[in-house]
Parts: C-alpha cells; sequence; structure tokens
C-alpha cells in the first residue's frame, strides 16, 4: 500500500493506493488563502499540518487496515511558497504563496544583479517564484530575515514535520530561482543573490528516491505496521504527470486547477525564457519539462461564483456545450499574468458587453478567456520548438464537459478526459512513494491512464474561435494600461 499527499492551495487531498495501482479511498480536506494586502497571498503553514492530519485520518477511518499496511508516502504541492524557518524550526511568519505578486521590483532587481539569471535557472524571474519573495523580505521585513535559518518550500515543511528531515526534490526546486535546472544543483551565485547560501536550503534528492522516514508518533498514530518511507515527491505539476504517464519526450496535458497549465515532457533542459516558459527538472531522472501558466483558471471561475451568487456547477450547468463563442470578453488577470507577459500588475476586464448580454454568457466569456490564455501558452511553448498535437486534461476544471469543449476547440487540438482526473497529484505522488520503496524503474510503475473521453474539436467551431483568440490579444494590448495595477 501507498498513501499519496497532495498540498493544494484550495486543498489537501489524501489517495490511498494499493500494488495494482487502484485507489482504494481518498479525502479532500479545504484551505483558505489570506490576502492582507492588494496582490499578497499567504497562508498558515500549521494549517497544511492539521490538514494533512485530517486527510489521513479520514482515510484511516474508512480504511483502517489498509492504511496500516502502507510502505511509503509521496508527498506533492503547491510550488513556489516561501516557508521560514528560525533556528528551532518554528515558523516564522505566514508563507508566501506562488501567487503573490508583492515582489515585482525585487524581480528586475535580481536580473540585473545576476546577469546570466535566465540561462542557470531556466526562467524569468517572477514574482511567483521564491527568491524575489527573499529579497523583499529582507527590505521589508528585516527582522524576519536576520532571524531566517530555513528556507522550504510548503510540501518540504510538512515532511520536515512528518519526518524531521529537511529534504527537497529536483522539480519543486526548479520554481525557486535557485537551482541550476541543467545540473540538478543548487545555485551558489543564485543563492548568494538573495543573501542566503546552501546552509539555507534543504537536501536535493530525486523525486523517485527515499526521503526520509515517517516519525513513530505518526506511525502509531495511524496504526501503521512499520514507518513508511517518504519519496522525495513533486511539485503539483510535475506529480500530476507522473499520474499521467506523462514521463516521455511529447507527454502533454492541461491542468485546470486554481491556476492553468499546459505541460509539456521534454528530454533535456530547453528553456525559453523570453516567452515567460517555465523549463523545470521533472520528478524522475534525467528528464525535464516546460510548462505556460495562466496565474487564474478555476480560481476566474471561483471568483465569478462568488459575484453572481450562483454555484460553479449551476454556471457552467447555464452554459451547456458552446455552439459559438460568447460576444462577450474576459481577460483573465485578476492577479496578473505569466506564460507570456510576465506581469503581475496585469489585471481583468470584460469587453463586448451589450444590453443582451446575461449571465449565461459572461459565464462562457469567462471560461473562453482562461482558454484563450491557454492557446498564448500553446504559442509559447511551439515557438520554443516544442509541439502539443493532444493532451489529457486534469484538475478541478476537468469535471467540466463544456469548459473542456471550449478549450479543445480554442487549442484546436483533442483533449482526454480521465476517469480520475482529480487525483492526479496525489495518485502521482503515491507512485513515487512506491518506486522509493521498491526500487522500481519509472516505466515499470507509470501505466496509462484510462481515459474516459476524448473530446475532438468541430472544425467550424475551431474556425469560429481563431478570430476571438486575435480580438482576445488585441483587448489585451488596448486595455492593458487601463487595468493595471499601479
Amino acid at each position: 500500500m501507498f498513501l499519496g499527499l497532495d498540498f493544494g492551495t484550495s486543498a489537501v487531498k489524501a489517495a490511498l493506493v494499493d500494488g495494482a495501482q487502484t485507489v482504494l479511498g481518498s479525502t479532500t480536506v479545504p484551505l483558505s488563502v489570506q490576502r492582507p494586502a492588494p496582490g499578497h497571498s499567504e497562508q498558515d503553514p500549521l494549517t497544511w499540518w492539521q490538514a494533512m492530519l485530517d486527510a489521513v485520518d479520514g482515510i484511516g477511518r474508512e480504511h483502517g487496515a489498509a492504511l496500516s499496511a502502507v510502505q511509503g508516502i509521496g508527498l506533492s504541492g503547491q510550488m513556489h511558497g516561501a516557508v521560514l524557518l528560525d533556528q528551532t524550526g518554528h515558523v516564522l511568519r505566514p508563507a508566501i504563496l506562488w501567487n503573490d505578486v508583492r515582489s515585482i521590483v525585487e524581480c528586475a532587481e535580481l536580473e540585473e544583479a545576476v546577469p546570466d539569471l535566465r540561462q542557470v535557472t531556466g526562467n524569468i524571474a517572477m514574482p511567483g517564484f521564491t527568491a524575489p519573495k527573499l529579497l523583499w523580505l529582507r527590505k521589508h521585513e528585516p527582522a524576519v530575515f536576520a532571524a531566517l535559518r530555513t528556507v522550504l518550500l510548503p510540501k518540504a515543511y510538512v515532511r520536515y514535520r512528518m519526518s524531521g528531515e529537511m529534504i527537497e526534490e529536483m522539480s519543486d526546486a526548479s520554481g525557486t530561482l535557485w537551482l541550476d535546472v541543467g545540473r540538478r544543483d543548487w545555485s551558489d551565485v543564485m543563492l548568494a543573490a538573495t543573501g542566503l547560501s546552501r546552509r539555507a536550503m534543504p537536501r536535493l534528492v530525486e523525486g523517485n528516491a527515499a526521503a526520509g522516514t515517517l516519525r513513530p508518533e505518526l506511525a502509531a498514530r495511524w496504526r501503521m505496521a512499520r514507518r513508511p518511507v517518504l519519496a522525495g515527491g513533486a511539485g503539483d505539476n510535475a506529480a500530476g504527470a507522473v499520474g499521467l504517464s506523462a514521463i516521455h519526450p511529447g507527454d502533454a496535458f492541461v491542468s485546470l486547477g486554481t491556476s492553468g497549465v499546459l505541460f509539456a515532457t521534454t528530454d533535456r533542459f530547453r528553456p525559453w525564457p523570453q516567452a515567460a516558459v517555465h523549463a523545470f527538472c521533472h520528478a524522475v531522472p534525467e528528464t525535464w519539462h516546460q510548462m505556460g501558466v495562466t496565474l487564474s483558471a478555476a480560481a476566474s471561475l471561483a471568483w465569478w461564483a462568488g459575484i453572481t451568487g450562483v454555484s460553479e456547477a449551476e454556471l457552467l450547468a447555464e452554459v451547456g456545450v458552446p455552439v459559438a463563442p460568447s460576444p462577450a470578453l474576459f481577460l483573465p488577470y485578476l492577479g496578473g499574468e505569466r506564460t507570456p507577459h510576465n506581469d503581475g500588475t496585469l489585471r481583468g476586464a470584460f469587453a463586448g458587453l451589450s444590453h443582451d448580454t446575461d449571465r449565461r454568457l459572461l459565464t462562457q466569456a469567462v471560461l473562453e478567456g482562461v482558454a484563450f490564455s491557454l492557446h498564448d501558452c500553446l504559442d509559447a511553448l511551439a515557438a520554443s520548438g516544442t509541439r502539443i498535437e493532444s493532451a489529457d486534461v486534469i484538475g478541478g476544471g476537468s469535471r467540466s464537459a463544456p469548459w473542456i469543449a471550449i478549450i479543445a476547440a480554442v487549442l484546436g487540438i483533442p483533449l482526454h478526459r480521465l476517469a480520475a482526473g482529480e487525483t492526479g497529484g496525489a495518485f502521482g505522488a503515491a507512485r513515487l512513494a512506491r518506486m522509493a520503496v521498491t526500487g522500481e524503474a519509472p516505466d515499470a510503475v507509470c501505466s496509462a491512464p484510462v481515459r474516459a473521453e476524448t473530446i475532438s474539436p468541430p472544425p467550424d467551431l475551431v474556425a469560429a474561435y481563431a478570430p476571438r483568440i486575435a480580438q482576445y490579444r488585441a483587448l489585451n494590448r488596448g486595455v492593458a494600461e487601463v487595468v493595471r495595477e499601479r
């Protein structure tokens, strides 16, 4: 038996997986995000810890015997978040999250300080990444920075609480701007540029390697026959890729979570920072991946549901499967944007409204706006030489047939909905746990997922969306200065 834990922004998920790779049980514990100032996004790391305990306790209530037989635990997590610990290992302040944009100025300072930053890290300095957050902290919270001894990413903090060891793996470490992604090692130059050294960093391992052992008191809490091994694990999207068997060059998927991701596996380090494409290590050895990222995917729909006072499910049901684009346009830049703009000051907008515009058309415009932003990601990857012919879809948004139909038509490629699209990160983490315990090769463990449905875009709808993509981009250029946060 193997346990996968996925520490997302909106929830902690646990999945119990047996030797036949069947998910025996899963639980989800919701989380909330605090926004103490415009552009700020934080969570208390202690809430991840408590949510993890609640999630595994829930598994134990339903599947106690199977949980007691767990041999390995894998961790997946939201990337980039800065968990700051003092010399005793206690949290100094709330974690600054991946969708926090307060460090825009510090990004420019970091690029100026390290001229070859993009070549070493494979990425542009963006406020979502971890390193600029530390420059902001040093400037604005000097007492906290002075007390800082260790910086951990979210899942590494939970690992520390679970095992007593400070360990991180390559895929998550790639999102810090402190990793030499091609060499798969910390960069002393990048660390020094933020006033840190290797002493502040956890030990690095591959995602399928052993990375600690569960504390005895936790093993006793869950009545485990022996203390399970913890695997290195993966950042959320790399874990999703392992769950999908997207570990070979050319494999691709769309993730519709809080953020939206277009993910492509590559056989080597292939940076393309000029279009804000992310180039990261994969969670399995000698493999890398690229990502185009839009910051507000399902978050856009959640925002719109909050504005209308109508549930997301009801809004999606009103839209149905579209036969034509909405006459309204929506820019989903509620908290800035990554690919291809790398602009944390961009903000969202509706346009093209008339007396005939109703809630249904505006909901459709929100879904299309996210799809158009994913098309920007598709074009950015194509410019780097990575072409995607089809893709699986995972994340909470994968439940929506209308939304997937819209994205397929906008991207112009077939999309595959999966039988277990929402447990991808936790399931991938469980697979990494199995590899860490058994030593099996990734190909031996990562069998292809069951596809519940393939949605092929109708040619007439693809043609109808083509001019809307151009209009979306024109709207972005036209209103950027008006809606940009000052």
